[in-house]
């Protein structure tokens, strides 16, 4: 049975059967939820587990002191909270969730023996984590140097191709259960810019948005408008539209 993550990972490599079976073994081990806004793992925790996000949204964020919060990544179903996190003795951002959901918590031992006997698994998770790294690198571009409509429409973009890999968009759309301040938490802008800004991709037409549910009409009017380049998600196979029911 295809998982998200098996979809995720076919993008870079073709995964036998052995190998979907133990990715969904993965994403059914240990199975724990979370409602909205709830805290997964806190900067200063020592980090045990591996975190694979089932379904529902989650971001990885640091916090000041003054309460202030820089949301640094958001987290789709499919992805791995730090690959690696274990190794650490303490974590130096924290991981919520955004909306309810749902994770499966996957040992040490578990991961190291899935990549030590399951070579394709082991490429793909190697991919994930470099484009993650990448996912970092446009991050910091979008933040530095795009205007916020720019900056709107490149993440935009980013989070629709990246649920369309891995089969969760349909007709051209994908849900977005952001808030506006969450919005503004990741792309360094007040709530009152936000709003304007999507106002304004509205008005030009680039996107529908209504109860939560993100519509592009023209991926590549959308595309032009925010100079993206999709090369840093490293997605070599074709996508995934929504046809049937995935972990």
């Amino acid at each position: 049975m295809e998982t998200t993550l098996s979809r995720k990972l076919e993008q870079f490599i073709k995964l036998s059967s052995e190998d979907r079976s133990v990715l969904y073994r993965l994403s059914g081990e240990r199975v724990r939820r979370f409602g909205a806004r709830e805290d997964v793992i806190r900067e200063g925790d020592a980090p045990k587990d591996v975190y694979l996000l089932l379904s529902g949204w989650a971001c990885r964020y640091k916090q000041l002191e003054d309460g202030r919060r820089q949301i640094v990544a958001f987290f789709l179903p499919g992805d791995l909270c730090d690959l690696n996190i274990y190794i650490l003795k303490e974590m130096d951002h924290s991981v919520g969730t955004l909306t309810p959901a749902t994770f499966a918590e996957i040992t040490r031992s578990t991961l190291e023996e899935v990549v030590l006997n399951h070579p394709r698994v082991a490429q793909g998770l190697w991919w994930e984590t470099l484009v993650n790294i990448a996912i970092q690198r446009e991050w910091t571009v979008n933040l530095g140097q795009r205007s916020a409509f720019e900056r709107m429409a490149h993440l935009l973009c980013e989070l629709y191709i990246r649920l369309r890999a891995v089969g969760l968009t349909k007709d051209g759309g994908c849900e977005l259960p952001f808030t506006q301040v969450d919005l503004a938490d990741a792309m360094g802008l007040s709530p009152v810019h936000v709003n304007r800004t999507l106002q304004e991709l509205r008005g030009a037409g680039l996107i529908v948005l209504r109860d939560k549910w993100l519509e592009i009409p023209d991926l590549d009017a959308i595309k032009n408008a925010a100079m993206f380049n999709p090369n840093y998600l490293h997605l070599e196979r074709g996508p995934h539209e929504q046809a049937a029911r995935v972990l």
